[in-house]
């Protein structure tokens, strides 16, 4: 279980002195060794992108082979002020991945140490803007897509799960953790069968499937609705991409307060934790290699939905 990770961060995250520096004492306090924090200007203010590198025994910081697992967590804020008090719903993704990163962390100094490197990456923002969106506002964010998307994506991840709040829509009515399909170069492949045995395996119910639309995966750019911004690394890699999604029953704001469920963000970081587990073990694919190139093979490239398309404005 990973509580007492969450409740840790959680004091730091909810209050308006949250930074990227202040998390960055946290995991060196426990044992990290490679963190990186990068204060980024937007046009609506400033973030703190961070960067949290866990090498494993055989991994490829270290001349192995063992594919690198990027976990990145999604958000605009994790608040809203001065328009809201304290941490927002849309704050979760930080909350989880970060949670995530304190565990491998700890898990290493104690001589429990993955095989392959993972790298986790997230902003921290107090004081985020927020956005008119239907059926619940969204989380804006200081920095645009495009800045967040340099900062969050690294060329070093072979795999990436986004996560990210997804509760402001009427499409998942569950409260938990829910799984996308994986996304590769405009493709939207199966559900990966080795996740869904980890979802299994970490929640204890059946899956939950967060549905995509082609409009899902394309840049934010375009201007056409998204159901959120969890998608979005999938635009700037070749790599597959999963959406994690932290999802309620009801749509919740994602500026809105005291909408975070422990148990949820647990999940997801718990889910977390056993991929980068599996994935060095040689038992977690995202997707099967063999049927892309023939899906390749017959349709070509659909890279062009990675970019904002045409405009016949």
């Amino acid at each position: 279980m990973l509580i007492r990770q969450i409740t840790e961060l959680f004091d730091i995250l909810d209050a308006p002195s949250a930074s990227g520096e202040r998390v960055k004492a946290l995991f060196l306090d426990h044992g990290a060794q490679d963190v990186n924090v990068r204060r980024v200007q937007g046009e609506k203010g400033h973030t703190d992108c961070i960067l949290i590198t866990i090498q494993g025994h055989r991994g490829k910081s270290r001349g192995g082979n063992i594919p690198t697992l990027g976990i990145i967590g999604r958000l605009g804020g994790l608040g809203a002020r001065p328009d809201m008090t304290g941490f927002v719903s849309d704050g979760d993704g930080a909350l989880a991945v970060l949670a995530c990163a304190l565990k491998l962390v700890e898990m290493k100094r104690n001589g429990d140490g993955l095989a392959g490197d993972v790298m986790i990456s997230t902003h921290i923002c107090p004081n985020a803007p927020t956005l008119e969106h239907f059926p619940v506002p969204f989380m804006d964010s200081p920095i645009n897509m495009d800045q967040m998307n340099d900062a969050e994506v690294n060329e070093q991840m072979d795999m990436i799960i986004s996560v990210d709040t997804t509760k402001g829509n009427e499409i998942v009515n569950h409260t938990g953790i829910a799984l996308s399909p994986t996304v590769k170069e405009g493709y939207i492949l199966p559900v990966s069968n080795d996740l869904l045995q980890v979802y299994k395996r970490v929640t204890g119910h059946l899956p939950v499937i967060l549905p995509l639309s082609i409009q899902d995966i394309t840049p934010y750019a375009n201007n056409l609705s998204h159901i959120n911004s969890i998608l979005q690394p999938s635009t700037v890699t070749k790599a597959p991409v999963v959406g994690l999604a932290i999802t309620s029953q009801t749509a919740i704001a994602g500026c809105a307060t005291g909408a975070s469920h422990v148990s949820s963000v647990e999940q997801a970081a718990r889910f977390s934790v056993e991929v980068a587990k599996d994935i060095g073990k040689g038992i977690c694919h995202f997707y099967s290699e063999e049927n892309f190139l023939s899906l390749h093979e017959r349709y070509g490239s659909l890279s062009r939905f990675q970019t904002s398309g045409d405009s016949h404005d």
